[in-house]
């Protein structure tokens, strides 16, 4: 059974079953604590949590994930992958124990033919947590399953928790004898590897307290309403309906694994350490599509970081095949065709996809050169210091910095005859990781630093938004923070937060900045409001400083936003929605937004595009936005199902997430998308849109950053000031002057070249005079010196090579000349054919040059160059070349 119908057949078993089903939310995961969906409950994370009121009672999905904590060992065995797909039904104070139960049975062991996976039930074995006497009775009484295939466990594999406080409980695992040739029977408390887990089924009937660790925790007591999440881990079901040893030979894996082969010649199977690299790079290409499909470009923090870092762990593995060419292209497009069937938007979005991953490869591939050239003079500096062992720190900054993994070091430390410091570098590696999970460990509390916010909407509700209708309104005081702490009070000169039943405030959202104004009391309090953010859903913080008097909670209030910068800031998002629309009619679906800011009178909106816009097409981009204005189209809004909406067309941005209900914000006939901000009510309103450029702010990413209304037309008003003193300076017609400037530049260019002539033959007039300044050294004609300051590098090294081509070719010459350029020393260092014989390498030479200068260098034997910092340390590089020679010679 193909991993496709695996995931059909889910869905709708648990649908006819009366459970609502739920798209895979965005592997970017909407949660400040998380970079990536690790899980498939996370999605439902509020709802457990008790933050907002699940819409359903029943709900089903099968959910994108990405693991990344044991990366290194992905390939290494064949349990370990970056991404999966988590098959969950989850009931929300609905079924429980025996619900659950009797759902997953049903459908494990129900025939084929019935919609059920048909597996045999004498093959299904069943863990439950030690104390858990009802989920055993249900097992063996209502199910069937006999008392021997029944094994009770421990807190660590069968109890479940978010790992912070809140609800928990124990869970009962499903697991499949694949056979004794899978090693000894004893059910999977004996043996995980033959008794594979494929279900596990969480009864959320606790809630626990603080404390570390899976077993480090108290039970506080049971919740009010008891619920369900359960898992099935789709890879590990097809492995078994495949009937297949892992899950790198599912359909879904095995294909990719087949083009690499294809690609490279080496077969799966044929030697182990092969079949470790076909398997990173199944897993890690598959999880890198899915990563970019869901709006993750390559970076060097974050989320970025992650598909960087798995993006070139599976290119330096293709090399290792002995791919010699890029291959990213190939590969994608087997991920996009399999993966494809379950997910349609990679076909869609397939252009992006591929276009993202390219970039990333040659990046890469550039880097790859550039990191093997500061591991060939680590390895120099190693040797020329009498060491046989490649520093740790090397090491580490070369997998760091570089992007290059430990095992590429050590083979390449090796072919010089070098070891490396293991124990170095992965101390330095552990210190790193220690801080991250420092850093992640200090990321969860912001569950309780949400805490106040919480209480606040739990006593209070979420806060009455009214600001599409009006600009202010009565409302009361419900919660008070003062630098972060729940007060029931504030004084003048404080700074609080203040949340209000019902708001015109805008909160920071979907691209656009918060409202800013005041809140003024009844008792003549004043708040002057600087921000307003939703730190939990449904919750507007209103961010300020109070001016007058004193705050209350419980007070009566008016509260009023300031207009004037709330109409700039929707002209500016009604124009965001204009530009996303003639950008995705000039150049394609590809352009999707990637993310934006609306602020008062200006813009900036990112999008997707492998490339550059061409000038030509931002003037008509702009020029179809201005005349959208013209026509003075009406924009409305309406709330609609998520499912009416798509069907209407409407666009949605990556990563942002939508609940069932969503709003539609509609321009004339001209643009249609999901958007939950302020905006005009004509496009007359806008007046004018300028977009000032684009420009790229990450690989296959691009920015354009506009002006609106009146800040436009100031713009433009100081750009024809511009023009009118240059039209009265050049002494033309506006219109004359691009050609009249590209005249003066040509004339300029010119004569530089001219200059530059000048200054060559001046330069190489000396050669002749240094030649015949040649010192010999134990047999060698060595020139050294100092030039003019000021000499170019490649006018330097045309003198260089002029002087060593004057000394006759039989004599063993080295000619090493430097200068200063731009207030930093400069050097040049060649040798000929006769020098190299006797062991002296330019290469060498500029790295001990370039050492005493403050810098490095490097090049070829015959010829190198180098730099540093300091330029009045040339006498001193001087003479170390000089004594360099005379050892070496």
């Amino acid at each position: 059974m193909e991993s496709a119908e695996i995931r059909r057949r889910w869905l709708r078993f648990f649908e006819e079953r009366g459970h609502t089903v739920v798209p895979s939310a965005s592997l970017i995961a909407d949660d400040p604590t998380l970079l990536l969906v690790p899980a498939g409950m996370v999605p439902f994370k509020p709802y457990f949590l008790g933050e907002v009121k699940p819409p359903f009672a029943r709900a089903t999905s099968v959910q994108k994930c990405v693991r990344t904590p044991d990366i290194e060992e992905v390939g290494k065995t064949t349990r370990h992958g970056t991404f999966f797909q988590m098959c969950g039904n989850f009931s929300f104070g609905d079924y429980f124990k025996e619900g659950a139960i009797k759902l997953a049975w049903e459908l494990l062991t129900a025939p084929v033919a019935d919609g059920g996976y048909g597996l045999e039930p004498e093959k299904l074995w069943i863990t439950v947590y030690q104390d858990d006497d009802e989920a055993e009775r249900i097992w063996r009484d209502v199910i069937g399953v006999p008392a021997e295939r029944i094994q009770r466990l421990g807190m660590g594999p069968n109890f479940w928790s978010m790992g912070v406080p809140g609800p928990c409980g124990p869970c009962s695992e499903i697991n499949y004898d694949r056979g004794p040739e899978f090693g000894e029977e004893g059910g999977p408390a004996v043996n995980d590897e033959r008794y594979v887990e494929i279900w596990n089924l969480v009864f959320m009937q606790y809630e626990r307290g603080e404390g570390s660790g899976k077993e480090d925790f108290p039970i506080l007591g049971d919740l009010p309403s008891k619920n369900i999440d359960t898992g099935l881990g789709l890879e590990r079901l097809a492995m078994i309906l495949q009937g297949v040893q892992n899950m790198y030979e599912t359909d879904t894996l095995r294909v990719v694994m087949d083009k690499a082969t294809e690609l490279t010649g080496v077969r799966y199977g044929a030697d182990a350490a092969s079949d470790v690299s076909l398997r990173v790079v199944a897993d890690h290409i598959r999880t890198s599509v899915m990563l970019i499909g869901d709006g993750v470009t390559p970076g060097n923090e974050g989320r970025g970081y992650v598909l960087r870092r798995i993006m070139r762990r599976a290119i330096r593995n293709m090399r290792l095949l002995g791919a010699t060419e890029p291959v990213i292209g190939e590969l994608v497009g087997t991920v996009i065709e399999t993966m494809g069937q379950q997910y349609p938007e990679l076909v869609t979005d397939r252009k992006r996809i591929e276009t993202v991953a390219l970039a990333e490869e040659g990046a890469f591939l550039k880097t790859l050169k550039a990191g093997t050239n500061i591991l060939d003079t680590a390895v120099t500096e190693t040797k020329a210091a009498g060491g046989a062992v490649l520093p740790g720190d090397k090491a580490f900054l070369l997998h760091d910095t570089w992007g290059f993994p430990i095992d590429l070091t050590l083979e390449m430390a090796a072919e010089q005859g070098l070891s490396v410091d293991e124990d170095g570098f992965r101390r330095l590696m552990k210190e790193q990781r220690e801080r991250a999970k420092a850093d992640a460990k200090a990321k969860k509390t912001g569950h309780a630093d949400l805490s106040a916010y919480r209480e606040i909407a739990d006593t209070a509700g979420a806060t009455d938004f009214t600001g599409y209708l009006s600009t202010e309104g009565e409302s009361t005081v419900v919660g008070l923070l003062v630098d972060g702490v729940p007060a029931p009070a504030a004084s003048e000169g404080d700074e609080v937060e203040v949340i209000l039943d019902r708001t015109p405030f805008y909160a920071e959202g979907g691209g656009q900045i918060g409202d800013s104004g005041r809140i003024r009391l009844d008792t003549g309090a004043v708040i002057e409001v600087r921000d307003v953010q939703k730190p939990v859903p449904g919750v507007h913080v209103h961010k300020g400083v109070v001016q007058v008097g004193e705050v209350t909670v419980g007070a009566s209030a008016h509260a009023a936003i300031d207009v004037t910068r709330r109409r700039a800031i929707a002209r500016a998002h009604s124009a965001t929605h204009l530009t996303h629309q003639a950008l995705r009619d000039a150049l394609g679906p590809t352009a999707a937004q990637a993310g934006s800011e609306n602020s008062p009178g200006r813009f900036r909106f990112d999008f997707g595009s492998p490339s550059a816009v061409p000038g030509t097409v931002l003037t008509d981009v702009e020029q179809k936005i201005n005349e959208v204005l013209s026509r003075e189209l009406d924009v409305q809004a309406e709330v609609m199902s998520l499912d009416d909406a798509k069907k209407q067309g409407a666009i949605a941005e990556f990563g942002e997430k939508y609940g069932d209900r969503v709003r539609v914000v509609t321009i004339g006939d001209f643009s249609k998308e999901l958007c939950g901000g302020t905006h005009v009510h004509n496009t007359a309103q806008l007046g004018l849109v300028k977009l000032l450029g684009e420009s790229s702010i990450g690989s296959g990413v691009r920015r354009i950053e506009a002006l609106v209304g009146v800040d436009a037309y100031n713009f433009l008003a100081r750009e024809h000031t511009v023009v009118a003193q240059l039209t009265e300076l050049l002494k033309g017609r506006s219109e004359e002057l691009p050609d009249r400037i590209a005249g003066m530049l040509a004339k300029l260019k010119d004569a530089e070249k001219e200059i530059e002539k000048f200054r060559a033959e001046k330069v190489l007039a000396a050669a002749a005079g240094l030649a015949e300044s040649a010192r010999d050294v134990r047999g060698v004609a060595v020139v050294t010196g100092q030039v003019p300051d000021g000499t170019g590098a490649d006018d330097l090294r045309r003198l260089v090579l002029d002087v060593r081509g004057r000394i006759p070719g039989d004599r063993p010459a080295v000619v090493a000349l430097f200068t200063t350029s731009g207030g930093r020393p400069l050097t040049v260092i060649a040798t000929n054919e006769a020098a190299r014989e006797r062991g002296l390498k330019a290469g060498e030479l500029v790295r001990t040059a370039a050492k005493t200068l403050g810098g490095g260098g490097g090049g070829k034997p015959d010829v190198a160059q180098g730099g540093g910092q300091n330029p009045q340390a040339i006498g001193e590089a001087i003479e170390a070349v000089e004594r360099l020679v005379a050892e070496q010679a």
